[in-house]
């Protein structure tokens, strides 16, 4: 059975910063691209960055390009996204996610439950 286990998140001030953890099992990780999205409240679920199985290419949504770095240990199973210069915006919940290397939340097969982040002004 696959699980994937969120840590980190939390409350923090704008222009702080956060970093989230996605441990998987179940599943060779290395073999599989994994994502980050979020959900902000009454927001549609929206894409925040992927990276491909052998972290050499990565993708970025607009609203965190330059501030949000999304990496992977794949000796540890564990994916990363290295929040900085948050804003009362980035609030959301986040989920990371296994599958393709996409923008579409629907070519992810496997989700993490997700953890809080809130930023405030």
């Amino acid at each position: 059975q696959v699980q994937l286990v969120q840590s980190g998140g939390g409350l923090v001030q704008a222009g702080g910063s956060l970093r989230l953890s996605c441990a998987a099992s179940g599943r060779t990780f290395s073999r599989y691209a994994m994502g980050w999205f979020r959900q902000a409240p009454g927001k549609e679920r929206e894409f925040v960055a992927t990276i491909d199985w052998s972290a050499v290419s990565t993708a970025y949504a607009d609203s965190v390009k330059g501030r949000f770095t999304i990496s992977r240990d794949n000796a540890k199973n564990t994916l990363y996204l290295q929040m900085n210069s948050l804003k009362p915006e980035d609030t959301a919940i986040y989920y990371c996610a296994s599958g393709a290397y996409s923008r579409n939340d629907y070519t992810y097969d496997y989700w993490g439950q997700g953890t809080q982040v809130t930023v405030s002004s």
